[in-house]
C-alpha cells in the first residue's frame, strides 16, 4: 500500500498538468514500514515529494529520465532528514494511468511505488500505483498498488462542511 498526504497527492497531479503536453517526474520519500500481522503488507509511507526535471529531450511527450546526478542529491537530501527513497510518480499526458513496457523495462527499484498520473487535455484526470516487486531484476513484477490518502482534519471538516451546504 502508497500512503500519501492529500498536499503531496495533489502536488503531483498539478505537476502533471502543468508540464502538459510533456510527463513529469518526481521523487517519493518516505519510509518503507512493514505489514504487521500474519501477511500484511508494507506501507510505503510518503512524507515529501520532490520535483524532478524530465531530462528526455527526443521524446519529452511520452518519456521521461531524471538525471543521475540530480538522483544523487535527492537521495543524499532524504538521508539527511532521516527518510528513504520509497517511490517515483510521473504523468501520462493523453494515456491512460497504467505502466507501460518503457516504465517497467526503466524501474529497477524494487519494492518502490510507482505512481503514474493520466492527464487528458491539461488536467489531471486517474492517479495509479504499482509497487514493483521481487527480488531481482529477472522476477520484477509490477502490481496493483491501493492509495491511502491521509487528509488534515481542518480540511475533512472543510469538506463535510461543504457538503451539508450543497444538500
Amino acid at each position: 500500500m502508497l500512503r500519501i498526504h492529500y498536499a503531496d497527492y495533489e502536488t503531483l497531479r498539478a505537476h502533471g498538468e502543468e508540464t502538459y503536453p510533456n510527463e513529469c517526474c518526481g521523487v517519493l520519500l518516505g519510509k518503507n514500514i512493514a505489514g504487521e500481522g500474519n501477511g500484511a503488507a508494507a506501507v510505503n509511507h510518503v512524507q515529501q515529494i520532490v520535483r524532478a526535471g524530465n531530462t528526455r529531450t527526443d521524446s519529452a511527450h511520452n518519456r521521461y529520465n531524471i538525471a543521475p546526478q540530480e538522483l544523487v542529491k535527492i537521495q543524499r537530501q532524504a538521508r539527511a532528514l532521516g527518510l528513504d527513497i520509497v517511490g517515483f510518480y510521473h504523468s501520462h499526458p493523453d494515456h491512460p494511468a497504467q505502466w507501460s513496457k518503457t516504465d517497467f523495462a526503466e524501474a529497477h527499484w524494487l519494492s518502490c511505488s510507482y505512481i503514474i498520473t493520466s492527464v487528458e487535455q491539461g488536467k489531471a484526470v486517474l492517479t495509479n500505483s504499482f509497487l514493483l516487486s521481487g527480488k531481482t531484476e529477472e522476477d520484477k513484477t509490477f502490481d496493483d498498488e491501493p492509495i491511502q490518502i491521509d487528509i488534515a482534519p481542518n480540511v475533512a471538516e472543510a469538506a463535510a462542511h461543504n457538503q451539508k451546504g450543497q444538500a
